[in-house]
């Protein structure tokens, strides 16, 4: 009984004194610090968009993947918003698609138009050396095949008949001499020694072909009446061709001498020709930005005839060779301006966005200078809609300007040179933005092409002007346009620029110091330039009706007018 009451005793104080040392303990601990830390997540610190809810390895670098307790921010995945992280499912219904960039020839096949023309180096008119009379023709119609040398016509001249009688009558210098006087006539060496057996009654003289070819232009008529330079006929060879198109300026870097050249033309369907390029013309065209090249074409007789007529019609492609470059397909480049980007696949849903330097472009593929190596996988299919995502992680991060109007400028007076450069500015605006409304490509990169001297002309004058300098910055960093190849690249180029002009020219109606022009506003901008803000505005002047640049004749009077 002592025994039970001693183990009874010595328990008791056992879980007094258990509690006692816990509740101690319990108090000597700080205030806020948990009794035992769970992990809400684990994620890879070099590559912080592999993330899971139990420890384990990086999927990419096998690194041991680093807790991230509660209250913990861990590791930045987004890298200031030019990489974005997707699940899988998302990457699914975006259908983004990747390739490897690659060191292969590069191919571009030119499509160009112009018209055949005869050889200029064998085309010959034939004019009156002496005042004469036509008396015979040989040759009397146009189209007739003529041999060099063959006769094409009778002629009676006085003079040269005279000039004739003496050749024959004198000798030594003086023969000499005459002999020279009756080439200034016109007579070949031929007729010249010809005129010693000559008949004393005979009148006339012969007019001879002097090349072979077809003749293209008759003149002359007999018992016509010439005098010296008249035109008599015109004779073109046309057993070679050219083929002539012009060059645009985008297109130069392929073009080479040698190139092989393959043309149709509607006047010989299911029929193509093969030529070489000879010839570029050194002089650039600067109104249209282009050159004339020249592509000779052989062209036999068939049946009698020349296969290829004179002046005609034709389209061509350009074959063009190219040593192994490193490419990527076009698809991968979003281009604004200048700038073009691609996003690098870095696995585990991550697609970051790397700046590239291109080269040339050709039909499936364009040329990569720096930014990338062999074996990138770049997105080929989503990439728009990443950028669009990256867009908006930079817009959580930093406000930008595109989304709401930039802060109002305020200018006390206006000088006549600010005045100006203001004038052309809305001009620029205005017709840049009625090339996309008329959904005209080449219109709108020649009316882009002053945007750099405009747009830095009208920063310059305005800056030290304004209080607020926002509108200035924006309207600066959108200056840049140099050519597209595609009205969606323009429109996205110009959407910048706009929504700046707007910004920074709004104000200013007020003062009544600038030209009129009207402000529009699209609401669904984002339909037609992924990634931008819903509203997008433009300027026009005049009196032409509401046109939106941003979706052309899709939806021409999608909008509304923002009065002052």
């Amino acid at each position: 009984m002592k025994t039970f009451f001693t183990i009874l005793i010595t328990a008791a104080l056992t879980i007094f004194a258990t509690w006692f040392i816990k509740d101690r303990l319990a108090s000597s601990r700080p205030a806020g610090i948990p009794t035992e830390r769970k992990p809400t997540f684990y994620q890879s610190a070099m590559h912080p968009w592999i993330k899971s809810d139990k420890p384990g390895r990086c999927t990419i670098c096998g690194m041991e993947l680093t807790p991230v307790y509660a209250g913990e921010k861990g590791f930045d995945a987004t890298d200031g918003g030019n990489t974005v992280v997707l699940t899988q499912s998302q990457i699914q219904v975006l259908n983004v698609q990747t390739q490897e960039a690659k060191i292969q020839p590069l191919v571009r096949t030119l499509q160009v138009a112009g018209m055949i023309d005869d050889d200029a180096r064998r085309h010959r008119i034939i004019s009156a050396y002496v005042d004469g009379r036509v008396d015979k023709l040989h040759v009397n119609y146009m189209g007739a095949e003529v041999e060099s040398g063959q006769p094409l016509a009778d002629f009676y001249s006085p003079n040269l008949l005279q000039a004739e009688r003496e050749y024959r009558q004198l000798s030594g210098d003086l023969k000499t001499n005459t002999a020279l006087r009756l080439r200034q006539m016109g007579l070949t060496p031929e007729q010249i020694e010809a005129v010693a057996s000559k008949p004393a009654d005979s009148l006339n003289s012969q007019i001879l072909a002097p090349i072979g070819g077809t003749v293209v232009g008759q003149s002359v008529y007999e018992g016509q009446y010439v005098t010296t330079g008249e035109k008599l006929y015109e004779i073109a060879d046309f057993s070679t061709m050219w083929f002539m198109f012009r060059a645009y300026e985008q297109d130069l870097p392929w073009i080479k001498i040698g190139q092989s050249v393959t043309i149709t033309t509607p006047a010989i369907p299911g029929k193509s020709f093969e030529g070489k390029i000879t010839f570029i013309d050194p002089n650039f065209d600067e109104a249209t930005r282009s050159t004339k090249v020249r592509v000779e074409l052989p062209n036999p007789k068939i049946e009698g005839r020349r296969e290829l007529l004179h002046k005609l019609y034709a389209d061509a492609a350009v074959q063009v060779d190219s040593p192994a470059v490193l490419t990527v397909p076009r698809s991968a480049v979003i281009q604004t301006g200048p700038d073009a980007v691609v996003y690098l696949d870095q696995d585990g849903g991550a697609y970051a966005q790397t700046p590239v330097k291109l080269g040339r472009r050709g039909d499936t593929f364009v040329e990569i200078l720096s930014g990338l190596k062999a074996g990138d996988k770049v997105v080929t299919n989503g990439n728009l809609l990443i950028d669009g995502q990256a867009e908006m992680n930079r817009a959580f991060m930093s406000p930008t300007t595109e989304s709401t109007p930039v802060a109002k400028t305020t200018i006390a007076t206006l000088s006549d040179e600010q005045k100006k450069s203001i004038a052309d500015l809305i001009n620029l605006s205005d017709a840049m933005s009625a090339a996309l409304a008329a959904d005209d490509l080449t219109k709108f990169n020649t009316a882009s092409e002053p945007a750099m001297e405009v747009i830095g002309s009208t920063v310059n004058l305005l800056r030290p002007s304004v209080k607020n300098l926002d509108a200035i910055d924006a309207l600066d960093k959108a200056r840049h346009f140099h050519g597209f190849d595609d009205l969606k690249s323009a429109r996205i180029a110009f959407h910048k620029f706009s929504m700046a002009a707007t910004a920074a020219l709004e104000p200013l109606r007020e003062t009544g110091q600038t030209p009129e022009f009207q402000i529009y506003e699209c609401p669904m901008v984002d339909e037609s330039i992924p990634g931008a803000p819903k509203k997008g505005r433009w300027i026009q002047t005049g009196a032409r009706s509401m046109a939106n640049p941003f979706f052309g004749s899709k939806m021409l009077e999608c909008g509304k007018e923002i009065k002052p």
